[in-house]
């Protein structure tokens, strides 16, 4: 078997007794939640995304050099409702710094939390969702974003970030032998590209043909689903749950 294919496997079933055990896969289904949310926001809410910081400190560039169709005010609620919620994620994996399988558990249902009210608004409010529905969309997916976003950094599985695919990328070329690097890891890195890939192209395809609803929909199940399965790994006593070691 190729060796980006055995890096790929060992990602989705991964080594259970390995020093990340389960949550490689966790952090693949956190990625296609990315996916599909950021298609909801960036379609929907005006050129905004609630997981990826960067693009709105861009966006807010664009807006105060008076481009069309960017917010200002948009991307500002969506940085303040993200550093809300990595605050609150910072608190949930502190408070189960010594078990990294609660850690995740905390954090899922945090999230899920806040996906579920955005779904709850959509449906109550309807299209288009502009004035106070748009930016209380905003508030409530940036954090829950947030929350996830500070969940992937306490539990520091190797490229698979959630939110962030630039230094993956970064890393699967600078460490390939091409580069004379140690190896690229590819199997793993593509896979987190895949998955957002995956995410936001099935948001896309969601919201271009009239669901605009089913992209968060599908996130707070894959969040639903994965917090059952954190509930079980949050009584694991297994190595991989015991916290890792820092400089």
């Amino acid at each position: 078997m190729p060796v980006v294919l055995r890096e790929a496997w060992a990602t989705l079933v991964p080594d259970m007794t390995g020093r990340h055990g389960p949550l490689p896969p966790m952090m693949l289904a956190l990625t296609v939640v990315t996916g599909l949310v950021d298609a909801f926001s960036y379609l929907l809410l005006g050129h905004v995304f609630v997981a990826n910081m960067t693009g709105n400190v861009v966006f807010g560039g664009f807006a105060l050099a008076g481009a069309p169709g960017f917010s200002l005010l948009a991307s500002a609620v969506a940085l303040v409702a993200f550093v809300a919620g990595a605050v609150s994620g910072g608190y949930a994996v502190h408070v189960a710094r010594t078990h990294r399988g609660r850690q995740l558990l905390y954090s899922l249902l945090a999230e899920t939390a806040f996906l579920a009210a955005a779904v709850v608004v959509t449906v109550v409010s309807g299209e288009p969702y502009t004035g106070a529905v748009r930016f209380t969309l905003i508030a409530l997916l940036g954090v829950g974003l947030g929350v996830q976003n500070a969940a992937a950094r306490a539990l520091a599985v190797p490229d698979l970030k959630t939110t962030v695919l630039t230094l993956t990328l970064t890393g699967m070329a600078a460490d390939s032998r091409i580069a004379k690097g140690p190896g690229s890891r590819a199997g793993r890195r593509l896979l987190s590209a895949g998955s957002m890939l995956a995410g936001a192209g099935c948001g896309a395809l969601a919201v271009l043909n009239g669901h605009p609803t089913l992209p968060l929909l599908s996130g707070v199940i894959l969040l639903a689903l994965a917090s059952a399965c954190a509930a079980s790994l949050a009584r694991s006593d297994a190595s991989w749950t015991r916290p890792l070691v820092t400089a």
